[in-house]
């Protein structure tokens, strides 16, 4: 069993990205838990349960929050598909700008 938790950087503008829709789809796709991440690019319960060993996939909602910080953008949203293998924590971060992005593993 493991836990998920993820955050979003602005790599833009070089701050936390606040106000993102956060979705966690589980093995066979249905949204499993979901939130928005805080003033420090945090969702701070992103699920309490422990996820058995499967295919996941965390969806962020990138397009309302390029629209209110009055910029365009090519991603309305980033999709990060990853795999559970163990009781390790996982920890995804996304780090965004209006026409590139990243994600890691991270601790």
């Amino acid at each position: 069993m493991s836990h998920v938790t993820t955050h979003v950087l602005d790599s833009g503008l070089g701050v936390p990205a606040a106000g993102i829709l956060v979705a966690l789809a589980g093995p066979t796709g249905e949204v499993i838990a979901s939130g928005v991440t805080d003033a420090d690019g945090r969702v701070a319960e992103l699920g309490e349960e422990k996820l058995p060993a499967g295919d996941y996939r965390l969806e962020f909602e990138t397009g309302p929050y390029f629209t209110r910080t009055s910029r365009r953008s090519f991603y309305p949203r980033v999709t990060v598909d990853f795999i559970v293998t163990d009781a390790a924590h996982y920890h995804v971060p996304l780090l965004l700008s209006p026409f590139a992005y990243s994600t890691y593993r991270g601790s």
